[in-house]
């Protein structure tokens, strides 16, 4: 069989073929010279042209691969309470540009190009409209790609899972989300914001983007990630700002949002509305209300979570709270009402099971999750003592209080000083209540697990 010949040529900007169709999309995806790309890049559009080709002939297939950097790996959430290091992703996200949703050319543009740019009005939304759209992602575990586009028409990438968080009707970039938001400070952060790294000296070494979704600590020193990166989107506790890069983080708002002050979302908020919780109700304030309960003592009604969507374990929680406060009858029903929601925001109050609560409208959620100023927790006697063989008085300690809170039911006896598979249950059962999950709930007590035991 003889070798074809091709004729090098410079085909029209609205060329259909395969090979064209497969430049522009190239095309789009390139970072241009003058934000760290390779100059050649736009220059070796007739060579991606005639490799596309010769692949048709050929039965070659797919084509040309496009290069790209190192994406970052998916991040095993490493308990940094227990002393350990987090597994880290590479320090690059490589990521499509400006584009139009499902990566077609504009129609502005005459069908002769990639779109570099839209312009859009902001569009208004919601905080939970933002989050809602978010978690469908995290539900469908979308799997990361700078050329692919999901069946909603957005690029499934970093910047391309924002734009479709804050509904842009457009694929934008690291480079330009910014445009469409307001910076703001860590204190003003709340749920559907973002927290946006762009490397402008080389947008693929590094650039990234998540959208926060709460604390996850009372710290503020982790929260709640959304964000898409590989192998598909996740949903979990960061710490602050990222894993690494972190001092170059910027947080943004969206300019179209609507509802929601720019106050601190760790602290006293306006009631929501009854309409907010309830059976079929799916929101943050139902995943912030069940934060809240596990740290005024009623981790123990969750076996997972908390989340967004309203359960019986947030009922039983919020009726557990209510009783604590002496209410009875309708008062108590489970459903916060604006009573409710106004202690647990400001820490007044008493705990559930009747540990006395700060009674301070200003709260005092930072130090002691209630108010016991008088009663912190002992210190942390290190990782070391919690391990396999280890007999020692810190795991009986750990055990009883354990028992105390409400997470002693698989001790079939004791607790005692030898540390066993049991103890390691209950403290798994602990911690995901708290609403950590995989190496954050490992079931072996860290700084953060034990100051929240004996808080």
């Amino acid at each position: 069989m003889s070798m074809p010949v091709f004729e090098e040529f410079d085909p029209p900007g609205d060329c259909a073929c395969g090979g064209c169709v497969q430049r522009r999309r190239a095309l789009l995806h390139a970072v241009p010279a003058r934000d760290g790309g390779h100059p050649a890049a736009h220059g070796a559009r007739r060579a991606v042209v005639l490799v596309a080709a010769a692949g048709t002939v050929l039965g070659g297939g797919a084509g040309a691969a496009i290069a790209a950097g190192p994406a970052p790996s998916e991040v095993s959430s490493t308990d940094v309470r227990n002393g350990g290091a987090p597994d880290a992703p590479a320090d690059a996200t490589p990521q499509g540009r400006t584009g139009a949703l499902y990566g077609a050319d504009s129609e502005a543009a005459g069908g002769r190009g990639p779109v570099m740019a839209l312009a859009v009005a902001n569009r208004t939304t919601t905080r939970d409209a933002i989050l809602n759209r978010a978690q469908h992602w995290v539900n469908q575990q979308v799997p990361y790609s700078m050329s692919h586009y999901w069946s909603d028409g957005y690029r499934q990438d970093c910047s391309g899972f924002v734009s479709m968080a804050w509904n842009l009707g457009s694929n934008q970039w690291t480079g330009s989300l910014s445009q469409f938001g307001t910076r703001i400070s860590k204190s003003q952060l709340q749920p559907g914001d973002i927290l946006l790294f762009h490397n402008a000296a080389n947008p693929g070494a590094g650039s990234h983007v998540t959208v926060f979704g709460g604390w996850a600590n009372s710290a503020q020193t982790r929260y709640i990630a959304y964000e898409q990166t590989r192998p598909h989107t996740l949903k979990r506790s960061t710490p602050y700002a990222y894993w690494n890069n972190s001092s170059r983080y910027v947080a943004y708002r969206y300019n179209g949002v609507v509802g929601g002050g720019s106050g601190n979302s760790g602290g006293s908020a306006a009631f929501p509305g009854a309409g907010s919780f309830g059976p079929g109700a799916y929101n943050s304030h139902v995943t912030r209300l069940g934060q809240l309960l596990v740290q005024r003592g009623g981790g123990k009604f969750y076996s997972e979570g908390p989340g967004p969507r309203w359960s019986e374990a947030d009922r039983r929680a919020t009726q557990a709270f209510q009783k604590a406060q002496g209410w009875s009858g309708g008062d108590a029903d489970g459903i916060p009402g604006r009573a409710t929601w106004d202690y647990l925001v400001n820490g007044k109050g008493k705990n559930i099971g009747g540990s006395g609560g700060s009674g301070n409208s200003g709260g005092n959620q930072g130090g002691n999750q209630g108010g016991n100023a008088g009663n912190r927790a002992p210190a942390y006697p290190g990782a070391a003592k919690f391990r396999p063989g280890q007999s020692n008085p810190y795991v009986a300690q750990l055990g009883k209080q354990l028992v105390k809170k409400g997470y002693g039911k698989h001790y079939s006896q004791g607790p005692g000083p030898r540390w066993s598979e049991s103890d390691r249950r209950n403290v798994e059962a602990f911690q995901r209540a708290q609403g950590w999950g995989g190496r954050d709930a490992d079931g072996y007590p860290g700084p953060e697990t034990w100051r929240r035991l004996f808080a």
